[in-house]
């Protein structure tokens, strides 16, 4: 599978990591629950309203007032696991995957998408969205993109992703998935080792849960 960014979309300075693994098991898993437990207690004590003081944090926070999104109302992922674990609350246990993405996104504060490959059609573009339809996780309907938004889809041209923050239900992970296209998303003043550090964060807890996973290359894409 391949994946460009067009150049509109790159003026931005979109850059990202993105890995393929096949031969998954989605499922409770109990060393990604011990790995949850070890990150709850590692940053509970930290004062949530310091995160914006993060240099990592302010460089998300400023990507997103750029493309019309209010950071102060929707928080990059990482950022707002961090502020669930310090105010006191467990993350969120989806599925061993699902959860593996978050571990990385709380330790690195770079953004995650993982996706079901076998729902995705063809080969992937980072485009500048012109009011396509967009199937958030969790939603019941469908909802218009702003335009100009980048958004990542298919040769279908179905939206799986508004970059770096929202994910499609189309493309989620579940029991019945097999294989998997993880992406570690960049923006401007992030340290591009940072961000394939996430990724390979990821892929080390999917191999601990998954230990007969195949692992494709990581591949940078700017």
């Amino acid at each position: 599978m391949e994946l460009r960014i067009e150049e509109e979309a790159r003026e931005l300075g979109i850059f990202l990591f993105l890995r393929e693994i096949d031969d998954v098991e989605v499922k409770q898993d109990n060393n990604i629950e011990e790995k949850l437990k070890e990150i709850e207690i590692r940053y509970s004590n930290i004062n949530p309203d310091s995160l914006k003081e993060d240099p990592i944090v302010k460089a998300y926070r400023e990507f997103y007032w750029r493309i019309g999104v209010d950071p102060t109302k929707i928080r990059p992922s990482g950022e707002a696991l961090r502020r669930r674990i310090a105010r006191g609350n467990k993350l969120p246990r989806i599925n061993n995957i699902v959860d593996a993405g978050n571990i990385a996104s709380v330790v690195t504060l770079v953004p995650i998408g993982i996706y079901d490959k076998g729902k995705i059609i063809g080969n992937l573009r980072i485009k500048l969205s012109n009011g396509e339809e967009f199937l958030p996780i969790g939603a019941d309907k469908a909802e218009r993109v702003p335009k100009g938004m980048p958004i990542l889809v298919d040769e279908e041209n179905k939206v799986i992703h508004l970059y770096p923050h929202r994910d499609s239900s189309l493309t989620k992970v579940t029991e019945n998935t097999k294989a998997l296209l993880i992406i570690s998303a960049g923006v401007p003043f992030i340290d591009r080792n940072l961000v394939k550090e996430a990724l390979l964060l990821v892929s080390e807890l999917i191999k601990l849960s998954c230990p007969n996973a195949k692992f494709g290359d990581i591949v940078e894409v700017r």
